[in-house]
């Protein structure tokens, strides 16, 4: 067994405090959405609105302005690598949830499969990351971003709803696609947008950090809380989620010797909470909204433990620390 000396010690504990300390960060914002639903002063439709401008506006923002950086063939390289791997992390999670909740009713046991493949990279992963790694982390998060839109919108909709409920289309065209295709396209042409573009677009992408806490702080503030903590089934859900998944990615990467930033990128990704599409799909195919709701509740409060952890394994694994 390796023990770490005093100073490794130390710089693991500055670690998890730093990342404790972003996250904290993260969740006091989502208190603010919480209270404003809780009293009224956010309503469904306000909430409705705040969502779409999130999806639709200010993460695309986000992901063009992540991606105006020079080209070279080594960044190439490496942002061809972490998307290669991100997919492979999900077809294999795909294999994986098969294995679970088999003993449940069809529609829970589709919920808590989805939820336990999906987190909620995009409001949780991409905030985490730009506060924790910076702007050479954020390169990577967004192939990640990317390989999840990619997967969401097929095997996820697939598992959601069936063949039925597939569409190509939908696929092809969603948001997350359009930020993807606009942010690498001029990447690649390496094309540096004007000054006054770019600079609204980077503004707009700002925004994603708090309003997507806010958001979530909002939607948990309709969850039923009592009935949350008491179901035993969601804590098992909760614990593949942020446990056994994450874990899971680090131990496949780490004879990979990636990158160290790439590494923790793709752990803390892979222990973010489970995503609200699961809600937002559960509902619009009929399946179990209210374990879907409890669900994204359950993990999100529970990461505020679990995150820290799990950056600074990273680190500590890759050799970032």
């Amino acid at each position: 067994m390796v023990l770490l000396n005093k100073k490794e010690l130390l710089d693991v504990a500055e670690n998890f405090l730093l990342v404790a300390s972003q996250v904290g960060t993260l969740f006091l914002m989502m208190g603010v959405g919480y209270v404003l639903a809780k009293t009224g002063k956010l309503t469904g439709d306000g909430l409705a609105q705040m969502t779409y401008m999130l999806l639709y506006v200010v993460v695309p923002c986000l992901m063009i302005d992540t991606l105006q950086i020079p080209r070279s063939a080594e960044l190439m390289r490496v942002m061809g690598l972490c998307m290669a791997l991100t997919l492979g992390l999900y077809l294999l999670m795909a294999l994986g949830v098969c294995l679970l909740f088999r003993r449940q009713p069809t529609n829970t046991r589709i919920v808590l499969r989805y939820g336990t493949m999906y987190g909620n990279i995009g409001f949780m992963g991409l905030p985490l990351i730009q506060a924790v790694l910076g702007d050479e982390g954020m390169v990577f998060a967004i192939m990640g971003q990317v390989g999840f839109t990619i997967f969401a919108w097929s095997h996820g909709v697939l598992l959601m709803g069936g063949k039925e409920g597939f569409s190509v289309k939908k696929m092809l065209f969603n948001p997350g696609i359009f930020g993807a295709v606009a942010g690498v396209g001029l990447f690649l042409l390496d094309f540096r947008l004007p000054a006054f573009l770019g600079d609204g677009v980077a503004f707009l992408g700002s925004m994603n950090s708090p309003l997507a806490m806010v958001v979530i702080g909002a939607q948990m503030a309709s969850a039923d809380l009592g009935a949350t903590f008491r179901n035993p089934l969601l804590y098992s859900a909760a614990l593949a989620k942020l446990a056994v998944v994450p874990l899971a990615t680090a131990l496949i990467l780490l004879p990979l010797h990636l990158d160290p930033v790439m590494y923790t990128t793709l752990v803390i990704l892979a222990a973010t909470p489970t995503a609200g599409y699961t809600s937002i799909f559960s509902q619009q195919y009929q399946r179990d909204t209210s374990t879907a709701a409890q669900l994204v509740t359950l993990t999100t409060l529970c990461c505020i433990l679990t995150l820290p952890c799990f950056a600074v394994l990273a680190a500590l694994f890759g050799g970032l620390s």
